[in-house]
């Protein structure tokens, strides 16, 4: 993890911006071909379709017209497993999609590390979901992991800290972290609430061991690299759509898609975007403007999914 992470990670640009730097309706890059067809689509979720438990303004809407058009949904959040979140959104009224098109962070940090080392032993921080996937893959093995694994949610305490720290110095496990954000959102009874991330987690053991984490979540490429595998698309034929110009409109860009920021989530109308980051080919307020943005380039119910060679 680069230092540089954990500031654009809960980074939020000064409010009160001149009314001519705030945008109301679809922009596109300079020189991007923003008129190509729209083959393949990369869904973040939390402040995109949802806040809470409760579905965004258009989330129905916009999922019942790319129902015909090849999409997945990746998230950082490593916390609930595919099967978790597919009923997530069915109890809030969106459709129910199958376990196979959500990819978490934690399914991609499983991915990875058996690449690395196939039948990898673990030690993890985290809840549920991030164990379930590291148990898939590979085993538990707390006093010779090959690998320490800081996801998010309940669960570290000083003597998981210690443990892991000493797999890391006296054992040379690898420290590996499900994704780099230092903050999340939540709601709990109602109301709002911030939850440290994977990234805020991750810090006290990287700054322990003076080591720095594998990063796997947003905005590096291997989850928006499986995705694309999942689809059988190429990254230039597929537009992601997050909420957070740091990790989904970052690390899109980065791989060569094309990128669409709705302000949902973490980042809001009134803002500044931010200067070191590169500005997406679409950035709406919402995802009723999204969809009339994007509607030209979308498949008409007649019409069958392009071939994605």
């Amino acid at each position: 993890m680069r230092p540089g992470y954990w500031r654009l990670s809960q980074r939020r640009a000064p409010s009160g911006a001149h009314p001519s730097t705030r945008i109301a309706s679809i922009t596109a890059r300079k020189g991007e071909p923003r008129h190509r067809s729209i083959r393949g689509l990369l869904l973040d979720m939390d402040g995109v379709l949802y806040h809470g438990d409760a579905p965004l303004p258009g989330a129905l809407e916009f999922l019942q017209r790319i129902a015909g058009l090849p999409h997945v949904f990746v998230t950082n959040n490593p916390r609930r497993t595919p099967e978790e979140v597919a009923a997530r959104l069915a109890a809030m009224g969106l459709p129910r999609p199958e376990p196979s098109l959500i990819l978490t962070s934690a399914i991609a940090t499983a991915e990875r590390l058996a690449l690395e080392k196939p039948g990898f032993s673990w030690f993890a921080i985290g809840e549920g979901g991030l164990e379930a996937e590291l148990s898939r893959l590979g085993e538990r093995d707390p006093e010779a992991a090959d690998f320490v694994v800081v996801g998010e949610g309940p669960g570290i305490d000083f003597e998981r800290l210690t443990l892991a720290i000493n797999l890391v110095l006296q054992r040379g496990a690898r420290l590996v972290v499900t994704n780099p954000d230092t903050s999340v959102d939540d709601t709990h009874d109602g109301r709002h609430r911030v939850l440290p991330g994977g990234g805020a987690l991750v810090a006290p053991i990287a700054v322990a061991c003076g080591v720095e984490p594998l990063v796997i979540g947003k905005p590096e490429p291997a989850l928006f690299e499986m995705a694309c595998r999942r689809l059988g698309l190429a990254p230039a034929h597929c537009v992601m759509i997050g909420d957070r110009p740091d990790t989904d409109i970052a690390g899109a860009l980065r791989l060569g898609m094309r990128a669409a920021l709705v302000r949902t989530g973490r980042f809001r109308p009134d803002e500044d975007w931010p200067e070191a980051l590169p500005r997406p080919q679409w950035d709406l307020p919402d995802l009723p403007g999204l969809l009339h943005a994007l509607e030209p380039l979308l498949p008409t119910s007649d019409q069958r999914p392009p071939d994605p060679r």
